[in-house]
């Protein structure tokens, strides 16, 4: 089944393409990545698209990126994924493969989105524990640094680190170990689906704060029912080695 593979340069896309390697029920043709169009690098994670490129040249598959305009809307997210995956599916990709793991929203979100271009949406990672994915994570073989991390829940010291059993353990308990939740972000620079590691030394550590998206409407919500934001990130910079 030729599939297209979501890839966020972190750790649970690299954990679900490992599987899905080697389990050899999809035939994943692509690597599909966001990023955006005002600083070029993987959204939410940060990461510059040089390093992104290394990645999928040291896994050997093609990649594929989305240049999203700074402070895309939802609606003209919808408009650039289904004018990305549309002509997709006409090149007759059938399936679309996520690292996601419990979030029952996002789920239904991206088989409702993808399901209206006629691809359906594959989760092989789906309901499994995620302290036993991490842990497998790394027993495999992986290496990766943190790259993000939500300043609400971990403080400075933890971005910058690699994800090891020592990382693991030292995190808070109301932070979910593969950080499923957004806690935190990685960047996987080797392991067993890698050629050769990618290079990169450690940048600076920059905080970042965030206010309600200016294409929110307020008036959209209840006031009971208005969302609350995140609003503080650490993140690492990420430096392509040569």
């Amino acid at each position: 089944m030729k599939s297209i593979f979501n890839w966020s340069g972190g750790k649970d896309s690299a954990l679900c393409l490992y599987h899905v390697l080697k389990q050899k029920q999809y035939d994943v043709q692509l690597l599909l990545t966001s990023l955006s169009s005002a600083t070029n690098r993987i959204t939410m994670h940060g990461v510059r698209q040089e390093l992104l490129v290394q990645q999928a040249e040291s896994i050997g598959i093609p990649l594929q990126q989305i240049m999203l305009p700074e402070n895309t809307s939802m609606a003209a997210y919808n408009e650039v994924m289904e004018a990305t995956m549309r002509p997709l599916q006409e090149q007759g990709f059938t399936h679309a493969i996520f690292g996601d793991i419990n979030l029952e929203d996002l789920r239904k979100y991206r088989e409702q989105q993808l399901a209206q271009v006629g691809i359906k949406a594959v989760f092989p990672l789906w309901g499994r524990p995620t302290i036993e994915l991490v842990h497998g994570f790394v027993d495999l073989g992986f290496k990766a640094v943190v790259v993000s991390i939500n300043a609400k829940l971990l403080d400075e010291s933890f971005v910058g680190r690699i994800l090891d059993h020592s990382f693991i353990q030292d995190l808070p308990a109301d932070v979910d170990p593969a950080g499923e939740n957004g806690e935190f972000h990685t960047f996987v620079f080797d392991g067993p689906i890698f050629r050769e590691p990618v290079k990169y030394t450690l940048g600076e550590k920059i905080l970042k704060t965030y206010g309600v998206p200016a294409n929110t409407d307020d008036n959209c919500f209840k006031k009971e029912e208005k969302p609350t934001y995140d609003t503080s990130f650490w993140f690492c910079d990420l430096l392509p080695k040569v």
